[in-house]
C-alpha cells in the first residue's frame, strides 16, 4: 500500500476517536525506529487541539516513550526541511542560475547541483519522518553550505539546535492534550 493510501486508512481509523465537533486536522507519519511506524493525528475542535498516535494496524499508541519519540522525529524532520538551504530552496536555485549566467564563478556548478540534490531530498510529499531521512537532509544541507563556501559553523546545524526547545514544547503539548492516558 502506498503512503497516500495508508494516510486515507489512518484518517478513517482516527475519525473514530474524534469527539463531537472535532475533525482530524493533520497526520504526521513517523518511524522513530525501523519498522515502528506511528501516525500522529492532530484533531481540531471548538475548544483545543488534541492528539492521538496510531500504530500501523490503526490501534492507539499509549506508550509515552513511543509517542514522544514519534513526535520528536516528526518535528525535527519538519524543522530540518524548513531550514534546509535557508528555507527558500527554489529561490536559491533561481539566484544560483542567474549568478552562473552573469558571472559564472568557480564552484557554481557544484552549488547548483547541491541545491538541486537538497531540494529533491526534501521534496517528497508525503513522507515518513525517520532518523535516516533527517540525516539525509542534514548531509544534503551541509553539502550545499560547503558548496556555497561556508566552511565554519553550519547555519543548518545551529537552526536545528535552536529548534530543540520548540520540539520539546510540542512533545509536552501532545502529552498534555493526548486523547488517552499514557503509560
Amino acid at each position: 500500500m502506498e503512503l497516500r493510501e495508508e494516510l486515507d486508512a489512518v484518517a478513517a481509523a482516527a475519525a473514530r476517536f474524534a469527539a463531537p465537533g472535532e475533525a482530524v486536522d493533520a497526520i504526521l507519519v513517523a518511524e522513530p525506529s525501523e519498522g515502528d511506524r506511528i501516525y500522529l493525528c492532530a484533531f481540531s475542535g471548538p475548544e483545543s487541539r488534541t492528539w492521538l498516535a496510531l500504530d500501523a494496524q490503526g490501534r492507539p499508541v499509549t506508550d509515552r516513550n513511543r509517542v514522544r519519540e514519534a513526535v520528536s522525529i516528526a518535528a525535527m524532520v519538519e524543522v530540518a526541511e524548513e531550514q534546509a538551504g535557508g528555507g527558500e530552496l527554489e529561490e536559491l536555485r533561481r539566484q544560483l542560475a542567474a549568478l552562473r549566467l552573469t558571472e559564472n564563478p568557480p564552484g557554481i556548478d557544484e552549488a547548483e547541483e547541491a541545491a538541486l540534490a537538497l531540494e529533491r531530498t526534501v521534496a517528497a510529499e508525503p513522507r515518513v519522518a525517520t532518523p535516516r531521512h533527517l540525516e539525509e537532509v542534514g548531509a544534503a544541507a551541509r553539502r550545499l553550505e560547503r558548496a556555497l563556501g561556508d566552511s565554519g559553523n553550519s547555519p543548518f546545524a545551529v537552526a536545528m539546535q535552536q529548534a530543540l526547545p520548540a520540539v520539546e514544547e510540542l512533545a509536552k503539548e501532545v502529552e498534555a492534550q493526548y486523547k488517552l492516558p499514557l503509560t
